[in-house]
């Protein structure tokens, strides 16, 4: 099924999307990668607040290229979420709605996606000079001396992903493959 999802994201949209979903973003996103969920980390134990609240919110896991002449970033794909799968099921906890990535996500993160009614989203690896074309404006927010790994505010129209873990736990990591296998297919 095709969705068009505004974000920030509501309980009810992340609810109601299943995994195989194509959607179509439109809002704010944030960017995070390992150096940036390292600090966030460093932040939260020692009491101090993030650089964004993250209620409602989805990361982009992303590290962009510089920007040409006339564009908010440069290249923009994604990178593998496994990398912050140490720290995602705190920032769930704490209220984070979704992540964008690829590649498979933990038991850890898989039950904190379930507790949380959370989703995780995948972008087309390869594609992130198309996936650029959809990024409309870029800041750096927090963690500015991470370069390309700084916290960044995104604003996105139409940005493609597909649900790869629903609320409910779903993973497409784990159904795609026995749909396209010998034994499944008739």
């Amino acid at each position: 099924m095709n969705r068009n999802i505004t974000l920030p994201l509501s309980k009810d949209d992340a609810l109601s999307l299943r995994a195989g979903d194509y959607v179509y973003l439109t809002g704010t996103l944030y960017t995070a990668r390992d150096a940036a969920h390292k600090r966030m980390q460093e932040a939260l134990d020692a009491g101090k607040e993030l650089p964004f609240d993250l209620r409602g919110n989805v990361i982009y896991y992303m590290g962009p290229s510089p920007a040409r002449d006339g564009r908010p970033i440069g290249s923009a794909g994604p990178t593998t979420a496994s990398r912050m799968d140490r720290y995602t099921p705190a920032l769930l906890d704490l209220g984070l709605a979704g992540m964008i990535g690829k590649g498979r996500r933990s038991e850890a993160v898989r039950e904190a996606v379930i507790r949380n009614g959370a989703v995780y989203f995948a972008a087309v690896g390869g594609a992130g000079a198309l996936l650029s074309k959809s990024i409309q404006r870029a800041e750096v927010i927090a963690y500015e001396d991470l370069g390309t790994e700084a916290v960044r505010r995104l604003w996105v129209r139409d940005f493609p992903a597909i649900v790869c873990m629903d609320a409910e736990g779903t993973d497409l990591y784990d159904r795609a493959p026995a749909a396209f296998s010998k034994e499944g297919i008739e």
